[in-house]
């Protein structure tokens, strides 16, 4: 199978076209630099520890002025859970991050000890809906 012709460019190298002034950019002014997920977790998929559930409570205990020595996405999530607890979803939703690069970042926190989760309690440690119902009755009864 042949090449298929070349279109000869005069006053170009080769017979190439001449490379465009101005750089292709990939991306629009409003995005600002791209840095890909994986690179903010450096190629981890999964928390150290235990994983994060959606509902999972996070708070942070840093101060306004300190300084914990963390990258930009993790100083964003402090800044976002400083005195306020927030969900892992909605911190997911805050920071424009995808969940699981989220839950990563959020595993680093709780392992240098930077933030306090409040973990959801199982459904098989609640209580049974009929000692619920046993103990409102009872109540009702006094």
């Amino acid at each position: 199978m042949p090449y298929p012709p070349r279109h000869y460019l005069p006053g170009s190298d080769f017979g190439y076209p001449p490379p465009p002034e101005q750089p292709t950019r990939w991306y629009d002014d409003a995005a600002g630099p791209l840095v890909r997920p994986y690179a903010m977790t450096k190629g981890r998929t999964r928390p150290a520890g235990q994983e994060f559930d959606l509902i999972a409570l996070v708070v942070s205990d840093f101060a306004d002025g300190s300084e914990p020595g963390v990258g930009p996405e993790q100083g964003l999530i402090l800044d976002l859970c400083r005195n306020n607890a927030l969900s892992v979803a909605e911190i997911a939703a805050e920071t424009d991050l995808p969940l699981g690069v989220v839950r990563v970042l959020l595993g680093d926190l709780l392992a240098a000890e930077h933030i306090r989760v409040s973990r959801p309690v199982p459904p098989a440690q609640l209580p049974d809906e009929h000692i619920l119902r046993e103990v409102i009755n009872g109540l009702r009864a006094l």
